[in-house]
């Protein structure tokens, strides 16, 4: 079994992973629709879907990695971020292809939990990304600090909102530790910081944006004196513009923060719908997921988590060059 240990330089990995993905995958096929060769390591990296930009950046991260270290890669999710059995169900075929490493973000981590142990008992080391799994198997997360970033989400609304009144959340799930901790951390802050603000509601719409518009409709139906609401990803934020905008709701008496940078938050950062969002690093995270997943199969040591880092972007930074080079549309 292998487990967790400190990052050690990547030198001559690949000529040590050639050797070791060959034992792990019995002689078998190592890729998935012949996409993987056989040939090199192949590294299988389950996300969490397709439907957003983000997805789309980790994976010119991931493929960027495995042409610098050698190594196949394929990349793919299921049709939502509510497709829990079929992100499982990907996850199993995977591990039938006996890969040298998986790379796994975990829509819900306590139904992964028995093919993780499946992995474990077979040698095939995994790495987690984007979101953690509550399991000790993986042997590091490559990540956003998402109770962080979530916490600064917090701090510029209640700038925003003058420190007092009433705000909700719309939650992308409450299954993935990506979920949890992106409410977590913005509803800890507020608890801890902002004593005159009352967090009135809290719904879960999948990631979806239609969901995400209908709940965050019936917020502002139920509050109409609230002041402030939070989108804790892609989806979830748009959807959250959205029923503002059918709504007429005026974007002056009513703060909305995001999270992620695709084109459609950028656009509405610029149309001043919302206020501003947090933006990760995808490109990076699936850069360190891979470089992650050739360490681990050559015996590198690891680091419990690889924090991939976030940035706050409004009107006034997003054309930053920091800014820029870490959004994704």
């Amino acid at each position: 079994m292998f487990k967790k240990r400190t990052m050690g330089a990547v030198v001559g990995v690949v000529a040590a992973a050639l050797i070791l993905a060959g034992c792990a995958s019995d002689g078998g096929d190592q890729g998935t629709g012949g996409d993987a060769s056989g040939d090199k390591p192949y590294v299988a990296l389950i996300s969490k879907g397709f439907q957003h930009q983000f997805w789309q950046a980790v994976k010119t991260g991931a493929e960027q990695a495995a042409e610098e270290f050698d190594v196949e890669v394929t990349f793919e999710g299921p049709d939502t971020e509510a497709d829990v059995d079929q992100q499982i169900q990907m996850l199993q075929t995977a591990l039938d292809k006996s890969p040298a490493a998986i790379g796994l973000a975990a829509l819900d981590s306590q139904a992964a939990s028995p093919l993780l142990q499946q992995a474990s008992d077979s040698n095939i080391p995994v790495i987690a990304f984007d979101s953690g799994v509550e399991s000790d198997i993986p042997l590091t997360t490559a990540a956003t600090d998402n109770l962080a970033a979530a916490a600064e989400a917090a701090k510029h609304m209640a700038d925003a909102i003058g420190n007092e009144g009433k705000v909700a959340l719309v939650v992308h799930d409450q299954t993935s530790v990506t979920g949890q901790q992106r409410r977590d951390g913005f509803v800890s802050y507020m608890e801890e910081n902002e004593p005159n603000i009352e967090i009135v509601d809290i719904q879960y719409g999948g990631g979806d944006q239609a969901k995400s518009a209908d709940l965050a409709k019936a917020i502002i139906a139920a509050h109409p004196d609230l002041k402030g609401i939070y989108g804790s990803n892609e989806g979830s934020a748009i959807g959250v513009v959205q029923a503002v905008k059918e709504l007429g709701v005026d974007p002056a008496t009513l703060a909305v923060v995001g999270f992620d940078s695709g084109k459609a938050q950028m656009d509405a950062i610029r149309d001043g719908l919302l206020i501003g969002a947090i933006t990760q690093n995808p490109v990076g995270i699936g850069y360190e997921t891979v470089k992650a997943a050739v360490a681990a199969i050559s015996g590198e040591d690891l680091p419990e988590t690889i924090d991939t880092g976030f940035y706050w972007y409004d009107a006034s930074k997003i054309d930053d060059d920091e800014i820029q080079a870490v959004l994704y549309e």
